[in-house]
């Protein structure tokens, strides 16, 4: 698979919507709560609104990165979704070195499985060659 070839796009794409569906309930504290809760970890605690806010921004800034994937889904997007993918599986896999639910190691095993299958493409030595200019050509 080339960085340019459909399945890659599929590729970006199908990683997107896996993030819609994991993250939409972080992006308001009422589905946050819900989630909260469906997720056996009890009520939020009382008096310290910041975790929460953490929660929505985290929620509200991937939806919104996943619909740009869903509706146009880009080489680029497909790499630097991989670069995500490898910070968020850091933080995560410290987060279980440090006492996080067994839980979490399910959605780290996607984000490695994810963010393998989008960076791997881009070490052909060629994949570098007809990459996306990041600045418009100047005439």
């Amino acid at each position: 698979m080339t960085t340019d070839s459909r399945p890659y796009l599929l590729l970006v794409r199908t990683s997107a919507w896996y993030d819609l569906v994991v993250t939409a309930a972080f992006v308001t504290p009422w589905t946050y709560a819900l989630l909260h809760e469906a997720l056996s970890l009890g009520p939020l605690p009382e008096g310290s609104p910041i975790p929460v806010l953490y929660a929505n921004l985290m929620g509200s800034v991937v939806v919104v990165w996943a619909l740009l994937r869903v509706l146009r889904p880009l080489p680029l997007h497909g790499f630097l979704d991989g670069v995500a993918r490898v910070l968020f599986a850091t933080w995560q896999a410290y987060a279980l070195a440090h006492g996080a639910a067994a839980v979490v190691g399910l959605f780290l095993a996607v984000e490695v499985a994810f963010g393998l299958a989008q960076l791997v493409p881009w070490a052909r030595p060629d994949a570098w060659r007809n990459r996306p200019r990041l600045r418009p050509e100047t005439p």
